[in-house]
């Protein structure tokens, strides 16, 4: 069967989340969305590893749904901050842990917990190199997954250019081994990835990282495969584009450290450009955060375009709230976009359905010809992005102000 997931996502008890990041909500968007497969995130706080035991069941093989009806099959995972000196160097690397089922969860929790605080952050800090943590949660069970998350974010990230390192091997070591699949985050695509040879050998995912339910899915995988822990598990491990079809991805300029720059002084680099001021601001003179695209070049050792053997595929989506917005000239929290996004969902079987699928005689019959128009137009890639930089997201515009302008004169003039 075809399954959409999103493994990495947060729960309420994270940093900077929703209230509304509850089992309840996650199930509802899931089905909105068209989420087959979802992360039931931050597994190592105490509260919320208490709330899934209490209301999730099993329903497939390593997967649990909602004793009350839940549609969404939810995989245990959660994210973890390691913070560490490395070779003179601190190192800040986070890492997406994924389980086969409460009794591993619990002998990880058991173990991690004698290392740091996991009640103060769904996302827990901890003093914890991550070749150890690797150690730990293999030892908890071979059956686990350890995914290196958003891997090029500056900050946080294995290839970060603030705190991370240059390869799998320098980072995980003898234990690189055992890392089958890495996250390309928002601001990177597949294909940015493909042009570094030290990830051939692992497969590329792509999550939400969400901190808000309506976020579920800006990025997620697409399988062919039996609603199992252990085929889906096969099906990255193994690369298998038979059963990985594809990921969905956000376009990588939209991301927010796409470009280098400075937030604080609006500055806003390509790699060519923070070169000719030695990756210095020109305005105040501090480092500027160097971006993701410039640290994939840097890393890269083939051109970029490069498609290795066995890559699996992706195709670069925009939100549909995002798209209803761009369309109709207005914010994504108007009243009028909502409604439409409403209307489209209610009248549509789900967002995915609606943004992969959908014909264009379909979509017509169903939204404005703006909204059509557009949603066919990311497919095709017509779109024109202000790369993010320094923490702040790009902006992506599918109309022009020109093209805005004259559907606004012919409304006036009908």
């Amino acid at each position: 069967m075809q399954i959409i997931a999103d493994f990495h996502i947060h729960s309420k008890y994270s940093r900077a989340t929703s209230k509304d990041m509850d089992l309840e909500h996650l199930d509802k968007w899931a089905k909105i969305k068209g989420i087959n497969v979802l992360g039931a995130g931050d597994f190592t706080h105490p509260e919320w590893f208490s709330n899934l035991r209490k209301n999730l069941i099993i329903a497939e093989q390593g997967l649990y749904k909602l004793k009350s009806s839940g549609k969404t099959s939810f995989i245990l995972t959660a994210e973890i901050s390691c913070i560490y000196s490395k070779k003179g160097k601190v190192r800040k690397i986070h890492i997406v842990v994924f389980s086969p089922s409460f009794a591993v969860c619990e002998k990880i929790n058991k173990r991690l917990g004698t290392i740091g605080n996991l009640r103060a952050d769904g996302r827990p800090i901890l003093g914890l190199d991550a070749k150890e943590l690797a150690k730990i949660v293999l030892d908890a069970s071979p059956d686990c997954l350890i995914v290196p998350a958003h891997i090029w974010t500056p900050w946080f990230a294995l290839f970060g250019s603030k705190s991370g390192f240059n390869s799998i091997e320098e980072c995980f070591e003898d234990y690189s081994k055992y890392i089958y699949a890495c996250e390309t985050g928002l601001s990177s695509n597949p294909e940015m990835n493909w042009s570094i040879s030290n990830l051939d050998n692992v497969a590329l995912i792509s999550n939400s990282d969400c901190h808000s339910p309506q976020k579920i899915g800006r990025e997620a995988n697409v399988f062919d495969a039996e609603l199992s822990y252990d085929k889906i598990i096969e099906a990255i491990k193994n690369k298998d584009p038979k059963k990985f079809l594809y990921t969905v991805e956000f376009f990588p300029e939209e991301g927010k450290y796409h470009f280098d720059g400075h937030r604080a002084c609006e500055v806003s680099f390509s790699p060519e450009e923070s070169k000719k001021y030695n990756n210095i601001c020109p305005n105040c003179g501090k480092p500027l955060t160097i971006g993701v695209l410039n640290r994939v070049q840097e890393l890269s050792d083939r051109p970029l375009g490069t498609k290795p053997n066995g890559a699996i595929p992706y195709k670069s989506l925009i939100p549909l709230l995002e798209i209803i917005a761009d369309a109709m000239g207005k914010t994504t929290v108007a009243k009028q976009v909502g409604i439409e996004y409403q209307k489209l969902i209610k009248n549509s079987m789900n967002e995915f359905d609606i943004l992969l699928n959908s014909s264009i005689e379909t979509l017509n019959s169903a939204t404005l010809p703006e909204v059509a128009e557009g949603i066919i137009r990311v497919r095709e890639g017509k779109v024109v992005v202000e790369p993010g930089y320094d923490g702040v997201y790009g902006k992506i515009h599918i109309f022009s102000a020109k093209e805005r302008k004259k559907k606004i004169d012919q409304k006036i003039l009908f």
